[in-house]
């Protein structure tokens, strides 16, 4: 494979900020275009730690001018933004992977219901591909959109999903209790992610209704071939990255911790970003990498 020209939509936030420092230590990615809406200048201005990776200047070109430079555009818009500019980025002949939440959810229902908009470009959803490849290589490589997961999303997702396709946890058991650093909030300024509000104080938030819910059990309930459901908590923790979940589901029949690890292992045995880890996992192991540990 040759190299890949590489767009990235929104390219001064957080989310752009660590797909930019994977794409420019990819041999197979060159980063030719990086779009704003509200920055100007060397990219590398935005976000220094990039200083003398890259010359690639902020600018607000159209869907064809970022098609005549480069071959995929990542989206990093925030949701309802999304939906609003990837149509145009296909019709110009773009693969696209969205950061967004806007193309996870199949149903333009749940949408609604989660994420408060009416989705303008319904007809998508159905085909859209999950970006997880861990569950879905062979669909992301032939596919033109692909919806790329949520952060709490992958965390329960590589965690569950071996264990309901065997069979050994009951799909209605699952507890969910999941702890992330501040960045996950994104970098607009929000008075509960300031550094006087949010430091040595750890709180619960979006009890009951955290969007990425519906997510995770749309994705499970596919895998598995049955009706998943989970009681999901997240929790805002004082670090800037990272995310530890601590997953509780009732057994089926016999199982022991040697037999879930076996399972975990078998199915992650050639996938070089999911490690299955002896001791417990640490959230300094994997932060500021591509690295989920089990």
């Amino acid at each position: 494979m040759g190299v890949i020209r590489v767009a990235v939509q929104g390219a001064s936030g957080y989310t752009a900020l660590e797909l930019l420092k994977i794409l420019l230590r990819h041999p197979q990615a060159e980063l030719t275009v990086a779009t704003s809406r509200t920055e100007t200048g060397l990219l590398s201005g935005v976000h220094t730690s990039l200083v003398g990776r890259t010359q690639v200047q902020m600018s607000s070109p159209s869907a064809e001018q970022i098609a005549e430079q480069a071959d995929v555009c990542f989206c990093c818009l925030p949701h309802v933004a999304s939906m609003e500019s990837i149509p145009q980025l296909l019709t110009a002949g773009l693969k696209v992977v969205d950061l967004s939440a806007d193309y996870r959810l199949r149903d333009p229902g749940v949408y609604e219901k989660w994420y408060g908009h009416v989705h303008t470009d319904p007809t998508r959803l159905g085909s859209t591909v999950y970006g997880l490849p861990e569950l879905y290589r062979d669909q992301i490589a032939s596919q033109q959109l692909i919806a790329n997961p949520g952060c709490y999303t992958s965390t329960a997702i590589l965690a569950l999903a071996p264990l309901l396709k065997a069979g050994v946890i009951e799909p209605q058991s699952i507890i969910i209790d999941a702890k992330s650093g501040v960045s996950g909030a994104g970098r607009t300024p929000k008075l509960g992610t300031l550094f006087s509000e949010c430091n040595e104080s750890l709180s619960a938030y979006g009890v009951g209704n955290h969007r990425h819910t519906p997510e995770i059990e749309q994705v499970l309930s596919n895998v598995s071939g049955q009706s998943v459901e989970v009681l999901f908590t997240p929790h805002l923790i004082p670090m800037d990255r990272g995310i530890l979940a601590t997953i509780y589901a009732t057994p089926i029949g016999k199982v022991t911790e040697a037999s879930l690890m076996d399972i975990l292992r078998t199915h992650y045995a050639s996938e070089p970003f999911v490690r299955v880890v002896d001791h417990l996992p640490r959230t300094r192991d994997v932060a500021n990498t591509n690295y989920c540990d089990i």
